[in-house]
């Protein structure tokens, strides 16, 4: 996707410690940037993960995590993960996220992860409450968070 293609980024720079000894980013830390992403995209659509409705309460698995590698990312690097949501399933969620040199349209990866909303009580799938379907909704039409 293009970046024009996301509501939401987040900027990062590579510390030292995520390097391996190619002075390339450890493919471990790629979905940390990811998780980065997510829990910032989540703040600014005014959600966060862990949610209290008059239904109870309610937060998310993670079931499925993909990560692509296009190019190498650098020590000391300015990147921006990109994140966006697809629309949602009766309780699943998916984050689609993207890594770019900062200010600029090269893909370094791309990557798509699944939660699945849970009762907490019983840790068994759960439709995804009304409010946080609309609040999803309405931030990536790009309305201001509340």
């Amino acid at each position: 996707m293009a970046r024009s293609e996301f509501r939401f980024s987040w900027p990062l720079r590579v510390r030292y410690s995520e390097i391996d000894a190619q002075n390339v980013v450890f493919n471990a830390h790629y979905l940390t940037y990811y998780d980065v992403a997510i829990t910032e995209y989540l703040r600014a659509a005014g959600l966060v993960s862990l949610q209290t409705t008059p239904e109870g309460v309610f937060d998310f698995h993670v079931v499925k995590s993909t990560v692509e590698y296009r190019a190498p990312i650098r020590f000391d690097e300015d990147i921006e993960v990109f994140c966006r949501t697809a629309p949602p399933g009766r309780s699943s969620l998916a984050f689609l996220l993207e890594i770019h040199g900062a200010g600029r349209e090269d893909l370094r990866s791309a990557g798509e992860i699944i939660w699945v909303n849970a009762d907490q009580a019983t840790h068994r799938s759960a439709p995804i409450p009304h409010g946080f379907r609309k609040a999803l909704s309405v931030f990536e039409a790009g309305e201001p968070a509340v």
